[in-house]
């Protein structure tokens, strides 16, 4: 699904998803009330491409998982939605607000090929130390530097360098960020503690 036009009712993806399904029941359900290695094994499951110290605040909810690659202490909050038709990474040390949705999926502006049920998807990358604000949509295809600040409510429809704050719809540059320290970023990702055992 590599840019490529495709069946979502493919046997496969549907089984695929049926699965995915089942994971994130389970994970919603349960990881309120579960130990920290237990959340880990839940989130896992769920979304195998993850780093360590991550933290999803449930309810959360996504097509596939296995298509979701995290790095190190990521914190997603309430209610977001990933929809990884096609590849979605994201850095270490993102951060995501509530409701924050990610659509790698697509469809065909051709209402002939839409109506019978063909889809798209094209992969999204979000950077390392990035913060997307509530309620922002990030559209297909989009990749997102590192360093970068999403207003909330924000709907980015393309794609921007690192160290920049961007907001409105479609969204725009609205700020440029100073290149930070590198010698600073490391000392956070190494001592201070991550967001993910503050939340616990």
């Amino acid at each position: 699904m590599a840019g490529e036009m495709y069946f979502s009712g493919d046997p496969q993806l549907v089984a695929e998803r049926k699965q995915c399904r089942r994971l994130m029941r389970r994970f919603n359900q349960d990881a309120e009330d579960a130990n920290d290695d237990d959340r880990e094994k839940l989130m896992k499951d769920l979304i195998p491409n993850c780093g360590s110290y991550n933290f999803i605040e449930p309810p959360f909810a996504c097509d596939y998982g296995f298509n979701i690659h995290m790095g190190d202490r990521v914190f997603i909050n309430f209610n977001c939605v990933i929809l990884d038709v096609n590849k979605v990474e994201i850095g270490h040390d993102t951060m995501f607000a509530p409701n924050v949705q990610i659509y790698t999926a697509t469809h065909p502006v051709d209402c002939v090929l839409r109506d019978t049920g063909r889809e798209l998807g094209f992969p999204i990358k979000i950077g390392n130390h990035c913060w997307l604000g509530g309620g922002c949509i990030i559209l297909p295809g989009v990749t997102l530097g590192d360093n970068v600040t999403v207003g909330a409510g924000a709907v980015v429809t393309k794609s921007f360098p690192s160290n920049v704050v961007i907001a409105g719809n479609p969204a725009k540059v609205i700020k440029q960020l100073e290149v930070p320290d590198p010698e600073a970023v490391k000392a956070t990702e190494t001592h201070i503690k991550p967001i993910a055992l503050h939340r616990q």
